[in-house]
């Protein structure tokens, strides 16, 4: 089920509304790093997700195109989100492998939507894979992730690491 996006705003440094995150089960909301890069939450269900991003200056190398660190944290969360969107159950997911090629630059200031799909599940491992592309449909880069479910810890134990 699909609900209204709510905008959330950069506070510590009050520039504007970065990013927009809906509710799923599968994508977790208290991932700083994520929500730093202002990535924005499109869909999660039946082993597929798609995540979004508008390249802005500090998402760029010094050739102003996509940072390559960039572009595999997108891809990184487009498939662990995929994997988790089959187990329910499962408290996260972290990355076990990941492979991937960069095919052409994300050029600055361009919207980058990035697919992933979780084409196997065992009982405590999804093996994904994602795309990016750019707002022309141009692919940008393709990933291979292979990544571990995690049990969900007691509400009162803190967090490791």
């Amino acid at each position: 089920m699909r609900r209204v996006a709510q905008p959330l705003i950069d506070m510590h440094r009050r520039r504007k509304v970065r990013f927009r995150v809906t509710q799923s089960t599968a994508f977790r909301l208290n991932v700083p790093f994520i929500k730093e890069l202002g990535v924005e939450f499109i869909s999660a269900a039946d082993g597929r997700s798609v995540v979004a991003l508008s390249l802005e200056p500090w998402h760029l190398n010094s050739w102003s195109v996509a940072h390559g660190g960039v572009l595999m944290s997108l891809l990184d969360v487009a498939m662990a989100v995929a994997g988790r969107s089959l187990n329910a159950g499962a408290g996260g997911g972290v990355t076990v492998e990941m492979k991937t090629s960069f095919l052409q630059p994300a050029k600055a200031g361009t919207r980058l939507l990035v697919s992933g799909f979780a084409y196997h599940r065992s009982m405590t491992m999804a093996f994904c894979e994602g795309e990016i592309h750019d707002a022309d449909g141009r692919l940008i880069a393709k990933s291979l992730g292979t990544f571990k479910y995690i049990r969900k810890r007691p509400t009162d134990q803190p967090a490791d690491g």
